[in-house]
């Protein structure tokens, strides 16, 4: 692809962007810092909130970040003309992850159409050609649309029994219907990657999609404060060999993006704004291949702050925080290369992942293995910021 393929920063930024309170991360040349978007420019917070960890759990973050101060970094539209990693110039400012030491968690099976994607991959064993047929027969046996089935209640149990006396209960029906979420981890602490880069799929996989989803930031209270878009890059082959190595199939190499900034819940913007947005996917290949897709939250099988408060809570606690893509509805049937094998990833593809009031997550599809390593991990961030004297004894 062109050194343009993350596009215009016009198209990157929420519909609403002079409204909305947008944080995040960018680099700069002593280290990574917390910005504000205000009128188009980014302004560094560091100085106040030394990482999105603090800002997050201060006492009313909207109210404290639009009382902080710093000096600016530059215009947004720079900083992001900056992030492409083919043209950076190292010393200037580029766009980062916006989350840091927020545990990144993840929820699966959240929607009908993944559900049934899931169990096709499961009795496909990875292997795409024999998909069609496995699909037409999960359908004809469910009999009917499950996009209002409620998980846990009593139709879902019967649903279940009669899965079960056919011959097909999955675990991947388990969580799609049953009581108990899916929630697992999906990277380490600071292994995401922001907009304007790559992501990561492994060399060996031979059918994988992007999973567009929005995801929830999350104090370590469990309140949830805020927004952005995510890439939760999935290796179907590898899970479909077994549920056993979704370890393998998610978290890998610039695996999971999240961007392109936070928008913090306010007046303007809040929970059930999430719960209505509408998700728009479009993928785009070197080879002239286009792909697009649409995904409405309100089709969402488990309401959001259920998830949240499956995912924390007595049982578990995050004292950092935590962020939570909230599931898919995306499952890509198109053919691309060849006839029942549906659609995989190509190296150079570009994913944007887009909502009117979060923006657009562009990322180019790159082999993890072919990507620089990840080496910027809790240990190095803490020496960055003591070293500028943001945290411990020297901090102002």
């Amino acid at each position: 692809m062109t050194e343009n393929w993350i596009g215009d920063a016009a198209g990157i930024l929420p519909d609403d962007a002079a409204d909305a309170l947008l944080i995040g991360r960018a680099q700069l040349p002593e280290g990574p810092a917390v910005v504000v978007l205000r009128d188009g420019v980014l302004h560094d917070l560091s100085a106040t909130f030394p990482t999105t960890r603090d800002l997050i759990e201060s006492p009313a973050p909207a109210a404290a970040v639009r009382s902080a101060e710093g000096p600016a970094i530059g215009a947004f539209a720079d900083v992001w003309a900056n992030t492409a990693p083919d043209t950076r110039d190292v010393a200037s400012p580029w766009l980062l992850s916006p989350i840091d030491l927020q545990v990144v968690k993840a929820s699966g099976v959240t929607f009908p159409v993944s559900m049934l994607e899931r169990i096709i991959e499961e009795r496909a064993r990875g292997e795409a050609e024999t998909a069609d047929g496995i699909r037409a027969t999960i359908l004809k046996t469910l009999g009917g649309d499950v996009r209002d089935l409620i998980p846990g209640s009593p139709e879902a149990a019967r649903l279940k029994e009669v899965l079960i006396a056919e011959g097909l209960w999955s675990q991947y029906l388990e969580v799609g219907i049953g009581p108990d979420a899916e929630i697992f981890t999906k990277a380490p602490v600071l292994a995401t990657v922001g907009a304007g880069v790559d992501v990561g799929i492994l060399s060996e996989s031979e059918w994988n999609n992007p999973e567009p989803e929005v995801v929830l930031v999350v104090s370590s209270a469990g309140d949830i404060l805020g927004a952005t878009l995510g890439n939760d890059v999935n290796l179907r082959d590898i899970e479909g060999r077994s549920a056993l190595l979704l370890g393998r199939a998610k978290d890998n190499n610039a695996s999971a993006s999240v961007g392109p900034l936070i928008r913090l819940f306010d007046d303007r913007f809040d929970l059930d704004d999430v719960r209505t947005e509408t998700v728009t996917l479009a993928v785009d290949g070197a080879d002239g291949f286009r792909m697009a897709a649409t995904s409405h939250m309100e089709q969402i099988s488990r309401d959001p702050a259920d998830l949240a408060r499956q995912a924390s809570g007595a049982h578990h606690a995050y004292p950092d925080g935590f962020v939570l893509y909230l599931g898919t509805m995306f499952a890509p049937t198109e053919d691309r290369d060849e006839a029942g094998h549906g659609f995989t990833h190509h190296v150079g593809d570009v994913v944007r992942i887009s909502s009117q009031k979060l923006g657009t997550l562009v990322n180019r599809v790159q082999h993890s293995e072919d990507l620089a390593p990840w080496d910027f991990g809790i240990g190095a961030l803490m020496t960055n910021l003591a070293a500028r004297g943001l945290i411990g004894g020297s901090r102002a």
